[in-house]
């Protein structure tokens, strides 16, 4: 568990904040079998800062490329996810509304609403709104430029977030819905699936290697007796064909790319 300004004190079932903390994220720290993939909970009460992390390709030595992806699991009314700008803009335009404060305004502000899902690309500038439960999976990496964080006493990176933002508006078809289908992304860095019940021949196909098991409803357990999980805990498997889904409900299943 780990403390923000902006999480929460009384979290949602099955976790519990200590007292007196403001949880925000629940990190389950990636194992050895897949260390390319981290998975998280977060919870919002308030605003996160304005950022943007950047690519393999655009890090430089000592940082790490970071991809990402939310599963809105629950959002109180008008909850919002700022993700990418309103039109195309200036990089000089970037840093003086990060300067003001009216970055916020340069936004695109998408409603957020159980079961959505929204991939971002390295490079997209972002802020999540409050009144949020979401599920992050994303490339293993803490590297995050803050561009504008509401006066909070915390350091901004102007320039490297220049270096890698995109200053473009968010593509549609990076943004889906459970009502989709299983296949929630399927990137070059992380594929991320959700389940109801036992997985099928072709969710069974393309989990063949080592992946991340985090129910979300019901239990997932080892076939040898060895592990199980419950919704809030999440399990490592060599393999789909390892796991007993017989008391499954919602699952989350990802692995790297």
């Amino acid at each position: 568990m780990v403390d923000k300004v902006w999480g929460r004190d009384v979290l949602p079932a099955p976790f519990a904040a200590p007292e007196g903390v403001r949880i925000g994220e629940i990190w389950f720290e990636p194992p050895p079998e897949v260390p390319q993939v981290l998975v998280k909970y977060l919870f919002t009460s308030e605003k996160l800062s304005v950022q943007v992390h950047p690519s393999d390709a655009t890090a430089l030595s000592g940082e790490a490329g970071k991809e990402e992806c939310w599963l809105v699991l629950d959002a109180e009314p008008g909850a919002r996810l700022a993700i990418g700008f309103q039109r195309e803009v200036t990089a000089e335009e970037i840093a003086a509304a990060a300067q003001d404060g009216t970055i916020e305004d340069l936004l695109t502000w998408h409603p957020a609403r159980r079961g959505d899902l929204f991939y971002l690309p390295a490079g997209t500038v972002h802020a999540i709104g409050p009144g949020l439960s979401l599920v992050e999976v994303q490339q293993t990496s803490e590297t995050t430029f803050r561009l504008y964080d509401y006066g909070r006493p915390r350091e901004l990176h102007l320039e490297r977030a220049l270096a890698v933002a995109e200053n473009v508006p968010y593509a549609p078809e990076h943004r889906r819905s459970i009502a989709d289908g299983p296949v929630l992304v399927d990137g070059p860095h992380f594929r991320l699936d959700r389940i109801e019940g036992a997985p099928d021949a072709a969710t069974q196909n393309a989990y063949r290697g080592a992946l991340l098991v985090l129910p979300l409803a019901g239990e997932v357990s080892a076939r040898d007796g060895s592990a199980r999980a419950a919704a809030g805990e999440c399990l490592v498997a060599d393999g789909l064909s390892s796991l007993d889904f017989s008391a499954a409900r919602v699952t989350l299943l990802a692995r790297a790319a």
